[in-house]
C-alpha cells in the first residue's frame, strides 16, 4: 500500500516511513507528489489538526493521505505547550527548536524534577480516497530535564527524559525511538485499526 504523508517536516517523514516500512506501507512525500502546500493548524486539539491536514491534502491527490499532529504536554504547565509545541517561542527557522526548549526551561525554572512530569502525544489521521477517515493516538511518558542532552532526535527530545530509560529521547538510538516513541505507538494503533477495517 502507498500513502502520502501530509508533512513538510523531514524528521517526521523519516520516522513515519521507517515505522510503516516494516508493515509494507510505502510513504510518498508531498515533494515526491509535487504538492507544495502548508496547511494552517487552526484546531484546538491534536486530532483536529491531524484531520485538518489529512483532509486538505487528500483533496489534492488520489491516494490515501496520512497526517500526524504531535506535541509535548507538561503537567505542571497545565498541558502546555500542547498544540502550540512547534510555535511555543514564536521563533522560526533553524533556531526554532532551541528557542522552544529555552522557553520551556524558563517556565519550569522553579519546578523540582519530581514535578516535571510530561508526555509526548501523537495523533495519526488518515483519509482514504473513498472518504473513510481513521484516527489513532499514542503517548510516551517522562520528565523534563534541566538541560538538553543528546544529539539524536529533534524538537523537545533533548529535554525529555523517557520513563524507564533514564535518558533523554535525544540520547536514545533512532532504532529504539522508532519502537517506543509516541509516534510509534500511534502508528501501531493506526495499523491495528487499519487491519480491523480490512477484515
Amino acid at each position: 500500500m502507498k500513502m502520502l504523508a501530509a508533512t513538510n517536516n523531514q524528521h517526521k517523514l523519516e520516522e513515519i516511513s521507517a515505522i510503516l516500512k516494516e508493515l509494507d506501507i510505502e510513504i510518498i512525500s508531498m515533494q515526491q507528489a509535487g504538492i507544495q502546500v502548508e496547511v494552517d493548524e487552526t484546531g484546538d486539539t491534536f486530532i483536529e489538526n491531524a484531520l485538518l491536514k489529512a483532509r486538505e491534502i487528500s483533496k489534492l491527490c488520489s491516494m490515501a493521505v496520512i497526517a500526524d499532529d504531535s506535541g509535548l504536554e507538561v503537567f505542571a504547565l497545565n498541558g502546555q505547550p500542547g498544540v502550540k509545541s512547534a510555535r511555543y517561542s514564536g521563533a522560526e527557522g533553524s533556531q526554532k527548536d532551541a528557542k522552544n526548549n529555552e522557553k520551556l526551561l524558563k517556565n519550569l525554572e522553579s519546578v523540582p524534577l519530581a514535578n516535571r512530569g510530561a508526555r509526548f502525544c501523537s495523533v495519526i489521521a488518515a483519509v482514504f480516497p473513498d472518504g473513510t477517515e481513521l484516527t489513532a493516538e499514542g503517548y510516551v511518558y517522562g520528565k523534563i530535564g534541566f538541560e538538553p542532552k543528546g544529539d539524536n532526535g529533534f524538537g523537545y527530545d533533548p529535554l525529555f527524559i523517557v520513563d524507564g530509560y533514564g535518558m533523554t529521547m535525544a540520547e536514545i538510538s533512532a532504532e529504539t525511538k522508532n519502537k517506543i516513541s509516541h509516534r510509534a505507538n500511534a502508528l501501531q494503533d493506526f495499523v491495528h485499526k487499519l487491519k480491523e477495517i480490512e477484515k
